[in-house]
């Protein structure tokens, strides 16, 4: 997660919690916080920096800094084993898609992997959200 936060009341952090307690392995990545922790991770200051193999990486910055985080990835892929470049809530760039997808990156904008996760699996019609997700329930009619 590049703009991971050591904020408890970040929205990274947040979902960085969440993804945790769902059984995946989040590393932060924050040059502003290298060497700290976040969760029982050490926060690295790039992607380079990071010694381990990432499925993922998920953009917690701006649009416009998503360009730049984007050609890391993309340098780093091989390396590192990125397949997918995830871009947060609000996080749109079609330069940064186009660049990533050309060299081979499945590429998710303006949205994010809790809320997706949630959404998928069933967790958010239990607060009354409507997920659009299939059900065995008959519909009601609209009228009724």
């Amino acid at each position: 997660m590049v703009g991971a936060s050591t904020q408890w009341r970040r929205p990274s952090f947040y979902a960085m919690k969440y993804l945790t307690k769902k059984g995946y392995r989040v590393i932060p990545i924050n040059p502003g916080r290298a060497g700290e922790t976040i969760l029982d991770e050490t926060v690295y200051g790039s992607l380079a920096e990071c010694p381990d193999k990432l499925d993922m990486v998920d953009i917690f910055r701006t649009s416009e800094e998503a360009l730049d985080i984007t050609k890391d990835v993309i340098a780093n892929k091989d390396e590192k084993g990125i397949e997918v470049l995830w871009m947060q809530l609000t996080v749109r760039n079609d330069h940064a898609a186009q660049l990533a997808e050309e060299a081979g990156l499945t590429v998710v904008m303006n949205r994010c992997p809790k809320i997706e996760f949630a959404r998928l699996s069933g967790e958010l019609s239990w607060s009354g959200i409507n997920s659009r997700i299939v059900s065995a329930k008959r519909a009601r009619p609209l009228n009724a």
